[in-house]
């Protein structure tokens, strides 16, 4: 008896942090046990009827939808919005390939906002000042380092940290150094920021604040992240639109029944359904997604028709970046990546 419970494999557990994301034993990422881990709170709907009222217009749909689901202070930060004051937005990417995937575009489409390279002397000193209250227990407790770990990820945390604060960008913020800053992130980079709420009062800065999102999940699946390591997981915005219809056609997994008659009495699994994750994220009609929906789910809808929209969709989104992309010169981009000073940013 005791030999056949040793050879009983034990039930694994999701694993999430910012180098891995993976879901137990094959299933969903259980997004509630994240938000009690962590210790975040949920982006609830009292949370996104504000944002609609202070704003006078709906809100994003990543926020109507649920794609940005817990956050950090966010009411905070509202509340400056709501008396007229001033906070900044920091977002950046630092993918694993030579090109972006559509999970990478999620928070820059949520912020419409890019920051200037910081100079590195002003970074530098930042560093010296963080580095000099985290304790390596404290990092290994958050982060879970190992001893096989390399040291630049050890190392990293107040990399990420830094940008948090204002006084990195003395040429935009000075003056300002009580300016709070608000995060757009997947939840997986929580721990580098909650590493930072915990020393910014010691050093003398306020909190950042965060709102945070799900994984944008691979094509196979929702068992973790779309990664940009991985080819047959990923859109990647360089790709083209026959490469799109590949990929959609051939690797994104389907609620749908496996034969017609079935489908059309049992109707589509939405819950598992890759084509309508992804609508949920790019189709910004609303109710043509409830349509989409409504239709696949009872089974009125074929696998094929959802997939040949989310194509569609996909195909249009890639080839506008691409023109974009191709209108912007060596010179555009060193003029806007140049440090300097914007004197109208608070006008």
């Amino acid at each position: 008896m005791a030999e056949l419970e040793s050879k009983v494999k034990p039930e694994e557990e999701q694993v999430v942090n910012p180098w891995e994301v993976t879901a137990k034993d094959g299933g969903k990422i259980d997004y509630d046990k994240l938000v009690e881990k962590f210790g975040c709170q949920r982006l609830n709907e009292t949370l996104v009827d504000r944002v609609e009222r202070l704003t006078s217009r709906p809100a994003h749909v990543f926020l109507r939808r649920g794609v940005f689901f817990a956050h950090r202070d966010f009411n905070e930060i509202l509340d400056l919005y709501e008396k007229g004051e001033k906070f900044y937005l920091y977002t950046g990417r630092g993918p694993s390939s030579e090109a972006l995937h559509l999970g990478h575009l999620v928070p820059f489409m949520f912020t419409n906002f890019a920051y200037a390279r910081r100079e590195a002397n002003v970074v530098a000193h930042s560093l010296a000042s963080l580095g000099a209250r985290f304790r390596q227990n404290q990092v290994v407790g958050i982060f879970g380092f190992k001893k096989e770990d390399h040291i630049g990820k050890v190392s990293f945390p107040p990399v990420q940290a830094v940008p948090s604060f204002p006084t990195s960008f003395p040429h935009l913020f000075k003056g300002k150094d009580n300016l709070r800053c608000l995060i757009p992130c997947a939840i997986d980079q929580d721990p580098y920021f909650r590493m930072t709420r915990d020393v910014a009062p010691r050093i003398g800065y306020q909190k950042p604040a965060l709102i945070e999102s799900s994984f944008f999940p691979a094509l196979q699946g929702e068992t973790g992240k779309m990664s940009a390591s991985d080819p047959n997981s990923a859109i990647y915005v360089t790709d083209s639109a026959k490469e799109i219809k590949n990929k959609v056609n051939r690797y994104a997994f389907s609620g749908g029944q496996d034969s017609i008659e079935k489908h059309r009495k049992y109707g589509a699994n939405l819950e598992v359904d890759i084509p309508v994750k992804y609508l949920s994220f790019f189709l910004e009609d609303d109710n043509e997604l409830n349509f989409i929906k409504e239709e696949y789910g009872a089974g009125r809808m074929l696998t094929g028709e959802v997939k040949k929209r989310l194509i569609d969709i996909l195909s249009d989104l890639v080839e506008r970046h691409r023109r974009a992309r191709a209108a912007v010169t060596d010179e555009m981009v060193d003029a806007f990546m140049a440090v300097r000073p914007l004197p109208y940013m608070f006008s």
